[in-house]
């Protein structure tokens, strides 16, 4: 292909210090043009000038200056008007010259509101355009079995229209796409919207794409049993184009077509059999869906900030509310949550042999799982035994100190063994330790129900001690002496027992 070469003054009225001027004044030429008004005398230019909003005051000499300069880069065209009737030289001088836009001035201004359209455009990828093509390649399969030359021409160039549609859409969606992957100043609540949004809208392009994909290709292919050169010779006789030079226009419209044709073969049916661009598209989404979550990851470690499992459920909350398909929603609970299959799904029956690979889990016996597994995500492990400690001195002391307490117990018994019925006051003074065991028997006795005769009885729980007690007849108190206090209370008759044993009977004044 040859390079575009552009001439250099072509898109020199954007630039200067008068561009604002030059783009309105090719800007009226065009409007003019679409009321199919070609030539405009220097009246006719300042009122199209007010009509498409210019409203700064411009004398004749600056406009007549801005015509020229046009004209002189050949944008523009001057012709004198013959067919007028002046009735003055005034007259004369003002609407004898008429300005017309050349055809480098057209392709100039068409330039520049293809750029700002562009500018202003978003773009897109449509399964309807792709539906579209494949309509429009079954109408030329029809139309060249039994249709006119008119309507392979019309079909043929709304074909060319949803193809260049599909070409630009799909680079200005990608380049959109990669500049918003480019945005470093893009907030983290914007991209989680952006994400979803766009997610949602490339899944939905890519479903039944492949089918769409090759219903183009089938249908190029019966076109082409037909004869591609026919198509076109049938559209230019439809086209009816007129001989407005001594050039035939013919030969460049086939060209043109021929090019249309092989961008059109590029997209869906490589010649070469290489991989086809509409393929590519699965590609672009794939990625496309990576690099967003690879962003709003970078974007998220870049502003961490500290957070509580509060704050975190609440934000898993709010992505819950805005992912609306189903399997995206499965999708973002597994990948939160961690579920994913069975981890014992790798564990083999004791005799592998005797049951086949290829048996459902249903019908297979169960396997032993271990509880470990569960835990730990760890399989029992059978490992050396640990060693005994050795505790022959820990159980040497532990029975010294048993003897140690034994010894102070029987002592405590001995002591408190009356040999017979003594009154409570006989007992004086006392160890705290053989005081609390004293107390600890006095409470058994009294918990338990008098007999016959008023006694209550009752024995330590292993049955080696036993106690008697008698309610004094003559309402005496006793007082017993302790290191940490006195107690008080009814001089009972106390008669305590040890088995095997007799103490020496106690006087009143608790001595031997």
């Amino acid at each position: 292909m040859d390079p575009i070469r552009v001439p250099p003054e072509m898109f020199r009225f954007t630039s200067g210090d008068r561009a604002g001027l030059d783009v309105s004044i090719l800007h009226a030429f065009g409007e003019a043009n679409e009321r199919l008004e070609t030539a405009l005398s220097l009246d006719d230019v300042r009122a199209w000038l007010r009509s498409i909003g210019w409203l700064e005051a411009l004398d004749d000499d600056e406009l007549v200056r801005r015509l020229n300069q046009l004209r002189d880069w050949n944008l523009l065209d001057v012709v004198q008007n013959h067919s007028e009737d002046y009735r003055t030289a005034g007259e004369y001088e003002r609407r004898n010259l008429q300005y017309s836009l050349t055809r480098q001035g057209e392709a100039a201004f068409a330039g520049v509101v293809h750029a700002m359209n562009v500018l202003a455009a978003t773009g897109a990828l449509q399964t309807a355009v792709l539906d579209a093509i494949a309509d429009r390649l079954g109408d030329l399969v029809r139309e060249l079995e039994r249709g006119t030359n008119r309507r392979i021409f019309t079909a043929l160039l709304e074909l060319e229209a949803h193809l260049e549609a599909l070409r630009g859409n799909t680079k200005q969606f990608n380049g959109e796409l990669q500049r918003l992957l480019r945005a470093d100043g893009a907030d983290l609540t914007t991209f989680h919207e952006v994400k979803a949004s766009t997610v949602g809208y490339l899944q939905e392009f890519l479903t039944n794409l492949d089918h769409r994909a090759h219903t183009i290709a089938v249908r190029i292919r019966q076109i082409e049993d037909h004869g591609v050169g026919l198509l076109q010779v049938r559209a230019l006789a439809g086209a009816e184009l007129p001989q407005l030079t001594a050039a035939d226009p013919g030969p460049p419209w086939l060209e043109h077509r021929r090019a249309k044709w092989e961008g059109l073969r590029a997209w869906f049916l490589p010649a070469d059999g290489s991989q086809p661009r509409v393929e590519q598209l699965h590609i672009v989404a794939r990625k496309a869906i990576i690099t967003l979550l690879q962003v709003l990851d970078r974007i998220t470690e870049s502003r961490r900030r500290a957070s509580s499992a509060v704050a975190d459920f609440r934000e898993l909350a709010r992505w819950f509310t805005v992912v609306t398909a189903q399997d995206d929603l499965h999708r973002l609970w597994s990948t939160v949550f961690g579920l994913s299959s069975a981890r014992h799904a790798h564990l083999a029956h004791p005799d592998p042999e005797l049951v086949s690979s290829v048996t459902p889990w249903a019908e297979a016996p169960p396997v032993e799982v271990s509880p470990l597994l569960r835990a730990s995500g760890r399989t029992e492990r059978f490992s050396r035994t640990g060693k005994v400690r050795d505790v022959a001195s820990v159980r040497a002391a532990r029975a010294e100190q048993a003897r140690a307490e034994r010894a102070e117990l029987e002592a405590a018994w001995d002591m408190l063994d009356t040999g017979g019925p003594v009154r409570l006051s006989s007992f004086g003074t006392l160890d705290h330790g053989v005081f609390e065991r004293l107390l600890d028997l006095l409470g058994r006795a009294l918990a338990a129900d008098p007999g016959r005769a008023g006694h209550r009885r009752s024995t330590t729980s292993d049955g080696r001690i036993e106690i008697v007690l008698r309610m004094p007849g003559d309402g005496s108190i006793a007082t017993l002496a302790t290191p940490r206090g006195q107690f008080r209370g009814p001089d009972y008759e106390v008669e305590i027992r040890t088995a095997g044993h007799r103490a020496v009977r106690r006087t009143a004044g608790g001595h031997p």
